[in-house]
């Protein structure tokens, strides 16, 4: 379980909008000094320059005087007019004006600092609130076409196929039993799985590279066939090829056998990632990226698959059997461009990718492939330590990715609710999360366990129609590793539920310990190819009902088997059916 709390994200999650309310509110009480302070400031330097200007028409009057006598002894008085009355008159008039004058300007001029010094946090944040919501995103990056794959039939697990399966591995016991039948009862996969050729044929013990190899080919080239056929689009068009794989690293890597496959270009940059667990696929949609900022108009294309056949774990560490209870077969090829020549024809569009990688020891531990006490090599899962490493990580990339994605009222309202005043005034009432809806659509969540998926609905507060996709996929195709969120985005389309101008999120976590979100603008206008969900997304979605591992074999659980020879029980139970 992810128990991922956005309730408890500290205030520097949206620290920007936390400073910016706290700024208006400081920088708003130069305002109101100004306004109280004006006025008896005003009175008090407009009696000085009364008085002044009184004092200087006093002695301006006395010369006028002595000129006046001196003149009238000479006889021209006639030629000297009366000041005395019209002096003081033009006096008051220019003290008046000047007065007026002087104040209104020096009261603009604080006004308008004021109001610089209260919108300048205003246009600082939206200046960056935009600059996260088109320059952030790294340029354009278009989805063109994908495609899932869909094993043949013959490929299928059943419950039946299961208990079989397990029977075949002489080192477990009858905890182990029980073990597995609680994890596969929880799991919350369906009956129609899919596992590699060799497991249903009874060679896990001892995979061969052949076999790997075939298991991959049928992946890869079967989802790239179809790619190619539906987007009309040539192999050597290709600019850009990206291949996951994080168990099989085969020389000549992946991605080597597909251009000699194919015929690509002799120009085609080729990259094949491995060890990077079940992000790798988002990973590789950031690095096409990346080189879409040098290359333009670029084609590219991304495949995304694993081998289940050669990684079978056979020992008895319980950490360790986790992967063979969820892991499924299963990839899917994606075509990406950068040109805008092909916007029209574009399904979705990349606008926000956010990668988050901690380099904590506890982080690195705690899912890491290696070998047990008796040798058997497998992939260790330790679920308490993954659970509040993946909270902490996902807490971390929202605080990268929310801001460039949901609306700005909303950041504000939750930056508003943090805050100090606002804690203290609802300190009973239940705590307040972000709203993820105000920005994102539709979630495409890594279906992992169902586990996982319940904590993503506690922690983002999702309805369960938001999660009846992952949930879905998990039962239909169970965990096809980094390939899974395709399965999930097909499903969506596949039941019509994606519309032109909607935001689709994207949350993949992997080994390391890796969190990439990404987020996805829906462009097309008809979006609805059913994809490998055309023959059964009519069932679904499936009613709650009793797992059918439940139903058949909870007997496992019961006390009698304890005394009784638990392997000859346990197969003659099998043959019931």
């Amino acid at each position: 379980m992810l128990p991922c709390n956005l309730s408890t994200t500290p205030t520097s999650l949206l620290s920007s909008s936390s400073i910016m309310v706290l700024t208006l509110i400081a920088a708003a009480l130069p305002v109101v000094r100004c306004f109280s302070l004006r006025q008896p400031e005003s009175t008090s330097r407009c009696s000085v320059f009364l008085s002044h200007q009184q004092s200087s028409s006093t002695r301006s009057s006395g010369e006028d005087l002595q000129r006046l006598s001196i003149l009238s002894s000479q006889g021209q008085s006639s030629y000297l007019p009366s000041r005395g009355t019209v002096h003081h008159g033009e006096h008051k008039e220019h003290v008046s004006d000047e007065f007026s004058t002087l104040d209104r300007k020096k009261i603009l001029m604080e006004l308008l600092i004021a109001a610089t010094i209260v919108s300048a946090p205003f246009i600082l944040f939206s200046v960056y609130y935009l600059l996260s919501k088109y320059v952030h995103s790294g340029g354009r990056c278009y989805l063109l076409s994908y495609q899932c794959y869909k094993p043949p039939d013959e490929q299928k697990m059943s419950t039946a196929n299961s208990l079989q399966i397990a029977l075949r591995n002489s080192n477990l016991v009858l905890e182990d039993y029980r073990f597995l039948q609680k994890e596969m009862v929880s799991s919350g996969i369906g009956d129609e799985t899919y596992c590699p050729r060799n497991i249903m044929e009874g060679r896990e013990a001892s995979p061969s590279l052949q076999e790997s190899l075939k298991e991959m080919d049928d992946i890869v080239f079967d989802t790239l066939d179809r790619l190619f056929a539906a987007s009309g689009i040539s192999p050597s068009q290709v600019d850009i090829l990206v291949t996951t794989a994080s168990l099989f690293a085969p020389c000549p890597s992946i991605s080597c056998r597909i251009v000699n496959r194919y015929k690509m270009k002799e120009g085609i940059k080729s990259y094949s990632l491995s060890g990077m667990g079940c992000s790798s696929s988002l990973v590789a949609v950031d690095l096409v990226r990346q080189q879409f900022k040098l290359q333009p108009n670029a084609l590219a294309v991304v495949v995304s698959a694993e081998t289940i056949g050669a990684n079978f774990y056979r020992g008895r560490d319980r950490s360790m059997m986790l992967q063979n209870v969820t892991y499924r077969t299963g990839g899917a090829s994606i075509l990406l461009t950068n040109s805008p020549a092909l916007k029209h024809s574009a399904m979705l569009e990349l606008t926000a990718l956010v990668r988050t990688h901690p380099s904590s020891d506890e982080s690195y531990e705690c899912a890491i492939e290696m070998e047990d006490e008796q040798g058997y090599r497998g992939f260790r899962v330790l679920l308490p330590k993954v659970a509040r490493v993946a909270r902490q990580c996902l807490v971390e990339n929202f605080k990268v990715l929310l801001p460039s994605v949901l609306p700005l009222w909303e950041i504000i309202r939750f930056a508003v609710q943090l805050s100090t005043p606002f804690r203290l005034l609802r300190r009973r009432s239940r705590r307040k999360r972000i709203n993820m809806k105000t920005g994102i659509d539709h979630f495409c969540l890594q279906p992992n366990t169902r586990a996982l998926i319940d904590g993503f609905k506690t922690s983002l507060e999702l309805e369960e129609d938001d999660l009846e996709p992952s949930r879905m996929t998990l039962h239909r195709f169970g965990f096809t590793s980094c390939s899974s969120l395709w399965y999930v985005l097909g499903y969506m389309e596949a039941k019509k539920r994606l519309r032109k101008g909607e935001k689709v999120l994207m949350v993949s976590m992997g080994a390391g310990y890796m969190c990439i979100t990404c987020v996805w603008k829906v462009v097309g206008d008809d979006l609805g190819d059913p994809n490998v969900w055309r023959d059964c997304i009519h069932e679904y979605p499936q009613q709650a009902s009793v797992n059918d591992f439940a139903f058949k074999f909870g007997w496992i659980q019961e006390d009698c088997v304890n005394f009784i020879r638990y392997d000859d029980y346990v197969r003659a139970q099998y043959s019931r059916y």
